[in-house]
């Protein structure tokens, strides 16, 4: 794949920094708040109750982590106008495309429903109406939010909806904790090698560092410059470097905005349910009821509503990612949330199918309470060999030009691969 030359650098136009800095948010930080969903939160719960602080620094070691693959894909989406399923297919023969489509399709379709039955659990602690009235009202508002809203309008509702999170950051100091030890635990590394500790390490790097955040990501910038009327793939290739420091800015802001949320649940678990011996919760809803007694009203609504919140923004994120990538790997025209769903049937067939099937699971039987964790380690598992094929995309002049890694970003995705990799490897082995 060859790129045209570089968009010529235009001098911008002087604006106040602070005015600045939140206009260049967008795709990266409804990234780093969809992260942040009811999988998510259950499994930083298990980490906070079942360990207490000394599971802080899983925040601190998975932010540089993160953000350097999360770049990566920013900057590939942006350099090549194309999407990570897009540029895959360019670059590499259909047995790699499609088992790497069809990694993060599982992936998405089970965290699918385990997001939605987390949802449907909450709504029935708040409401009393059982959670199997929940799900599908909530598939059939999300399916109707991506279906009948325009790609603008998700976009500036979902950079609204992160601030859903503050909720966790506001519980934790509810909770009370002990500081002293909280900043001992942050920065002095606790490892257990035993299974149980190793499946919540690797739930922790599996639902931070998630194969639909790389499709997404990407996608996402591609969204971007189609929404500035860059529609053809030869219009939107290559980038400028005052456009790669406001995605930078964007990116960086958006997965240390993840990382806190996760680092504050965790902190508010361990104040109150460790410390106070409940350690053998498995769910978000168990710590949430848990916490009442323990941190007050307060505490509870806020961690309860949050779930829902996070519910909203994750899911589209979830579906969507699932679409993008079987879309670009199949080359369909039109594939994409800016357009309307009879220009694109098969684009929005696959949000709708994804979306069913996590709804079917949470019917079938299967556990939502378990799902929510267990989701969680299957993103950790699948996530490496992906990581792998980013850094090689990302490093690669036939694909990114003069825009390949720079040495410590190409050092962090590698770092990243082997550390998922190696966790990964020890869940199998203990």
């Amino acid at each position: 794949m060859l790129l045209t030359p570089e968009r010529s650098e235009v001098p911008p136009r002087r604006r106040d920094p602070v005015q600045q800095f939140f206009r260049d948010l967008g795709p990266g930080l409804i990234t780093g708040a969809a992260d942040d969903d009811p999988s998510g939160i259950s499994t930083y719960s298990v980490a906070g109750a079942a360990y207490g602080y000394t599971a802080l620094w899983t925040a601190l070691f998975s932010f540089p982590l993160m953000a350097a693959v999360q770049l990566m894909c920013a900057r590939l989406g942006m350099v090549t106008g194309r999407g990570l399923a897009s540029v895959i297919r360019t670059r590499y023969p259909p047995w790699v495309l499609w088992p790497a489509c069809g990694l993060v399709v599982i992936a998405n379709v089970f965290n699918i429903g385990a997001d939605l039955g987390g949802m449907a659990n909450a709504m029935q602690m708040v409401t009393g109406v059982p959670s199997y009235f929940w799900t599908p009202l909530f598939t059939a508002i999300i399916i109707a939010l991506l279906f009948w809203t325009s790609y603008r309008t998700i976009a500036r509702t979902f950079k609204w909806m992160t601030l859903i999170l503050f909720a966790y950051v506001i519980t934790a100091f509810l909770a009370r904790p002990d500081w002293w030890a909280v900043l001992r635990s942050t920065f002095v590394p606790h490892i257990e090698w035993t299974r149980s500790y190793v499946s919540v390490l690797v739930g922790i790097l599996g639902t931070t560092i998630s194969p639909y955040l790389f499709f997404w990501q990407a996608s996402q910038e591609v969204e971007e410059e189609r929404k500035q009327g860059k529609i053809k793939v030869a219009q939107r290739r290559g980038a400028t470097d005052a456009e790669l420091a406001a995605t930078r800015t964007d990116v960086v802001t958006g997965m240390l905005f993840s990382n806190v949320v996760m680092y504050f649940i965790i902190l508010t678990t361990a104040a109150t349910l460790h410390a106070h011996g409940l350690r053998s919760i498995t769910t978000a809803k168990e710590a949430a009821e848990a916490l009442r007694p323990l941190a007050g009203q307060g505490a509870y609504w806020l961690f309860t509503l949050g779930l829902i919140g996070t519910g909203m923004l994750a899911v589209p994120v979830l579906a969507g990612s699932c679409a993008y990538a079987v879309a670009e790997g199949a080359k369909w025209r039109h594939a994409s949330l800016g357009s309307k769903p009879l220009a694109a049937r098969p684009f929005y067939a696959v949000i709708a199918v994804a979306m069913l099937i996590g709804l079917a699971l949470d019917f079938a039987g299967l556990d939502a309470v378990k799902m929510l964790f267990w989701s969680a380690v299957l993103n950790g598992v699948l996530a490496p060999p992906l990581v792998v094929l980013v850094v090689l995309l990302t490093s690669d002049e036939k694909v990114m030009g003069k825009r390949t890694n720079s040495r410590p970003l190409r050092y962090l995705g590698w770092a990243c691969a082997v550390a998922m990799g190696g966790a990964a490897l020890a869940l199998l082995v203990l």
